[in-house]
């Protein structure tokens, strides 16, 4: 072999040597990047994941709260409504039984008013107040029945401007 062959043949294989470790360093410097890389992509990833639970941590804290105001709510809501809806049915039983009878305040200068009734006089009184008419028993427990209804009607108005600020807050 000619020694410029020969020369070339060692250049040739030097050139592939250095060639083949410049891709072998290329290699671990690329893979130590990435690898860097990785880490702070998988960082981030767990910074994130932590945040987000957290947050939806504090989002279902608010509403099991918002769920224990508006149930409290409700249940206030109920017991009035229960108890209007008693005292409205007492009060009709005291009706019906004629234990109680309803009355109206007469107009002083009305025509009819020579033959009203006295109002109800408490004991040891003696003055009989201003001249009243007694209701018709049946008239007594449809005016009880629209108040009744009325109430109920405020009640739920009640109710529902308490869900909405409950809500708003």
């Amino acid at each position: 072999m000619n020694p410029l062959a020969l020369k070339l043949l060692v250049f040739g294989v030097l050139s592939m040597v250095l060639t083949g470790l410049t891709w072998k360093v290329q290699d671990w410097r690329y893979g130590k990047r990435l690898a860097e890389q990785s880490s702070l992509y998988q960082s981030d990833l767990k910074k994130i994941s932590t945040v987000a639970a957290v947050q939806a941590q504090v989002e279902l804290n608010k509403r099991l709260t918002l769920e224990q105001r508006l149930s409290t709510s409700d249940q206030t809501h109920h017991e009035t409504l229960t108890n209007a809806q008693k005292d409205q049915a007492r009060l009709r039983d005291r009706l019906a039984t004629a234990d109680v009878r309803l009355s109206v305040l007469l107009d002083a200068g009305d025509a009819l008013a020579g033959c009203a009734l006295p109002a109800a006089t408490s004991p040891g009184r003696m003055d009989h107040g201003a001249p009243r008419a007694r209701l018709d028993p049946a008239h007594a427990q449809r005016i009880i029945a629209i108040t009744d209804e009325g109430d109920r009607g405020l009640i739920a108005l009640q109710a529902c401007q308490a869900y909405v600020r409950a809500l708003s807050q």
